[in-house]
């Protein structure tokens, strides 16, 4: 039997004919832009990640631009970025004309490595650094980065496109960040029914800034106090994460109970899996496990030849992207970012998964 890696049709009951309603009267009332959608969307997610905050855009690359921009960050200024990220966040340091250092990470976490951060904060004293949430869970140190980040007055954007739902020492991941971003993907654990995203803080001149930059640079309608772009969250975005986040909590739970499956059964098998550090709460966003390059190779072309999907996230470190070359000021630390490209394989994991899906992926391993 195939297994995809991802499927985006396990509906809730019920779902799909409230989304078909949704936007009947939407497209009725010529309801697109704004309105009592991204209203309310945004009461959810700032009560739901307790921060004062949630301002919707265009996609989680434009939040990460929109948290940078409202930072001041720009022409000549150093940004540290992990090695070991989706591009998005390379390109958004690029795309504000500041200039990116890439950071090795740790083996443990498959985090920005903290030490290396200090060291890089010490060497290139940046003015904002970039820290990402990956594979549905965050850095054993994160409070060191931020208390680290604060002393030393470097602006910690974090993002957080990867990590909707997590907790860290029983709060939101987003809590007790200055800045934080979402992409709402549809592959995401909480997605969209396509781009979207969001800016999270608690910092009023930085909020401000997001909503002003992210529509055009406007103070009032055609008053434009600073130069923005169009980067608002469409009023059918907003809707379907309305209707999305009404089945989070199962969803969620879902992926959870199938990461910790994967994780019991796969170490009795001898397969490294990695787990999120002590004090987080999954959301069960990706699986992963680590094998010796050549036998990894072999899995692969088991898994393909079952038609069982799998993942490689991420098949390269962001220092070695070809598209870097022209941008990046400097590389801190050893070859760990690609380590883990040579390393990592990502399993099947979705919501509702079934139980037959899940045996025939851990038959074809075995």
């Amino acid at each position: 039997m195939a297994v995809p890696f991802i499927d985006l049709k396990r509906f809730e009951p019920g779902l799909q004919d409230a989304w078909n309603q949704k936007v009947k009267e939407l497209s009725a009332n010529t309801q697109f832009m704004g309105g009592p959608e991204v209203n309310s969307l945004e009461e959810t997610l700032l009560k739901d990640n307790q921060t004062k905050y949630a301002l919707g855009c265009a996609n989680g690359t434009d939040a990460i631009q929109l948290a940078l921009r409202a930072s001041e960050i720009g022409r000549g200024d150093t940004v540290l970025v992990p090695d070991s990220t989706f591009w998005a966040t390379f390109e958004a340091v690029v795309n504000v004309s500041a200039d990116p250092v890439t950071v090795d990470i740790n083996r443990n976490d498959l985090q920005m490595d903290y030490d290396l951060f200090c060291e890089a904060v010490t060497k290139f004293k940046p003015k904002a650094a970039i820290l990402v949430h990956l594979y549905g869970w965050g850095s054993a140190k994160l409070s060191d980065f931020r208390k680290f980040a604060k002393e030393n007055n470097v602006l910690l954007i974090e993002d957080g496109a990867q990590s909707y739902g997590v907790t860290y020492k029983g709060e939101s991941i987003y809590k007790n960040a200055l800045s934080s971003t979402i992409s709402f993907y549809p592959a995401k654990v909480l997605g969209a029914a396509g781009d979207a995203g969001a800016v999270l803080t608690s910092n009023d001149a930085i909020a401000e800034k997001v909503r002003s930059l992210g529509n055009h640079g406007r103070e009032a309608h055609y008053a434009h106090g600073s130069v923005g772009w169009n980067s608002r969250i469409d009023t059918m975005q907003a809707a379907y994460l309305n209707l999305a986040l009404k089945h989070f909590s199962s969803r969620m739970k879902s992926r959870q109970d199938t990461a910790k499956k994967y994780r019991d059964i796969l170490s009795s098998m001898n397969i490294m899996t990695v787990a999120p550090p002590e004090g987080y709460v999954e959301n069960g966003y990706l699986n992963v496990t680590i094998h010796e390059a050549s036998r990894r190779e072999e899995l692969k072309k088991i898994l393909g030849d079952k038609g069982i999907g799998f993942g490689i996230v991420y098949p390269g470190p962001v220092s070695e992207q070809k598209g870097a070359s022209d941008y990046i000021k400097a590389k801190v630390g050893g070859e760990n970012a690609k380590w883990l490209s040579e390393s990592v394989l990502n399993l099947p994991l979705f919501p509702y998964m079934t139980d037959s899906e899940f045996d025939e992926v851990i038959s074809a391993l075995k």
